[in-house]
């Protein structure tokens, strides 16, 4: 349902998207994580043929978004970051409008406006304004408007922003539900979300994919890290400074007791971590090695790279 090939965007000089290549089939939710300007919403653009790839292609259902932008976009349902509402319209005037927008025949578009509606949990609010509605239910409208028409690809561009914990339980249940049979892609910086809703994820950074993978199973597919949880006596700033000396591609956190270790999955830096901390006197309490979740691999190849002076 979605085919990116070797697609680029640059912006004059600067390269946002740099040569990546997916697909999404159908039945498929893919979860799209990047660090601030990994080329997210760039992509999503481009999918949603809000812009041009300067290199590439992209299909949608089969339908090219350069040569066959309308088609394509009749096949996709958009909701981006900041839902674009009408704020003097009511839900049901504003979910009408999009119908007829969207081409759906007039006979038929108040039968579907009331089904949308129930889906999202709009019921109550036909009447409200949409500038007097609460953030999570300007979500739940802008979800809405996206499925309105029943298309076949679904590109939501954080969902769940906003969205109180119930609604947000009932947001995950739905896209669950609706990509059972259509084909979702959908961001968020909500890292649990991903393993909690998605079948796969692609990671950006710096333009460029840096990890896909199917995640079911996060301890036996993402052999990419390894995390050491490590309980020390000592000063907090010392422990976490030696910690930081340990391995070129390691990284160093600290949740109050403890400190993380991340560090790639073929090395072994626990004799390291031991000896770095008695030559600065400090005592280890306890020290494991933890299942890597979604989170550690994120922060560990999204991570930064240094610039040499």
């Amino acid at each position: 349902m979605i085919s990116v090939r070797g697609v680029s965007k640059f912006y004059g000089d600067t390269m946002a998207v740099d040569d990546i290549s997916f697909e999404v089939a159908t039945g498929e939710v893919v979860g799209f994580l990047g660090p601030n300007g990994a080329g997210k919403t760039t992509t999503m653009r481009m999918l949603t043929g809000s812009v041009f790839a300067t290199s590439g292609s992209i299909s949608i259902a089969g339908f090219d978004t350069r040569t066959q932008p309308l088609e394509a976009r009749r096949s996709v349902g958009f909701l981006p970051e900041a839902s674009p509402l009408y704020s003097e319209m009511t839900t049901m005037q504003f979910l009408r409008f999009v119908g007829r927008l969207r081409g759906i025949p007039g006979r038929s578009i108040q039968s579907r406006v009331d089904y949308v509606m129930g889906l999202c949990g709009l019921q109550g609010r036909e009447d409200t304004q949409l500038g007097k509605l609460s953030k999570g239910y300007k979500q739940r409208v802008g979800l809405a408007q996206a499925i309105i028409h029943d298309p076949m690809v679904l590109i939501l561009d954080e969902p769940t922003s906003g969205v109180d914990p119930i609604q947000i339980s009932q947001t995950r249940q739905l896209i669950r539900e609706l990509g059972k049979d259509r084909t979702v892609l959908f961001s968020t910086h909500i890292l649990p979300e991903i393993e909690a809703i998605c079948n796969r994820v692609i990671i950006l950074n710096d333009g460029k994919i840096v990890l896909e993978h199917r995640i079911e199973d996060p301890s036996k597919t993402f052999r990419t890290v390894r995390t050491l949880k490590i309980l020390a006596k000592g000063s907090i700033p010392a422990i976490e400074k030696a910690l930081k000396g340990i391995g070129k591609e390691s990284s160093v956190d600290y949740h109050d007791p403890y400190f993380f270790v991340r560090f790639p999955f073929h090395e072994d830096v626990q004799p390291d971590v031991q000896k770095t901390l008695s030559d600065v006197g400090c005592s280890i309490s306890s020290i494991e090695e933890v299942q890597s979740k979604l989170e550690d691999i994120f922060l560990t190849i999204t991570k930064p790279t240094e610039v040499k002076s």
